[in-house]
């Protein structure tokens, strides 16, 4: 007998969890890319040319940033799309790959809202990298 008060709950397949999982991660870029605008003398850092540590924003130190943050972004759905064995690879690597970016760039960081994020976003990657190389295998 059911009761009729229980929630029914379905698996969530692996790639439904890692697309979320990249999805929270991009907010999160996304959120803390807009509060360090708030900074003071931020934009005028930005309105004179220049990106942090990367120096004068050149068309190939921009193109640069965008490929890398296009790599995020494109992971939501690659996830989904991608070949399962692709796939698995791909979340690894670049689970890792954008842990060991986010802890770079917060070194040197000022900022509590830039270190908060941080503190999400790379266990957000890292949680990524495991549940990928976790990946459960079919049943032979």
């Amino acid at each position: 007998m059911t009761d009729p008060g229980r929630l029914a709950d379905s698996p969530v397949s692996t790639r439904a969890k890692l697309a979320a999982l990249w999805a929270a991660t991009m907010f999160c870029y996304i959120y803390a890319d807009f509060f360090a605008l708030f900074q003071k003398g931020r934009l005028d850092t930005m309105n004179a040319g220049q990106i942090g540590p990367l120096g004068e924003a050149t068309n190939p130190v921009m193109l640069g940033v965008s490929v890398m943050m296009a790599v995020p972004s494109l992971m939501v759905a690659l996830t989904l799309l991608l070949p399962v064995q692709i796939a698995r690879w791909a979340n690894g690597v670049w689970g890792l790959a954008f842990a060991a970016i986010q802890a770079l760039s917060a070194s040197g960081a000022d900022s509590w809202s830039y270190l908060f994020f941080t503190a999400v976003e790379v266990p957000l990657t890292l949680a990524i990298a495991a549940l990928a190389w976790r990946w459960p295998r079919s049943a032979a």
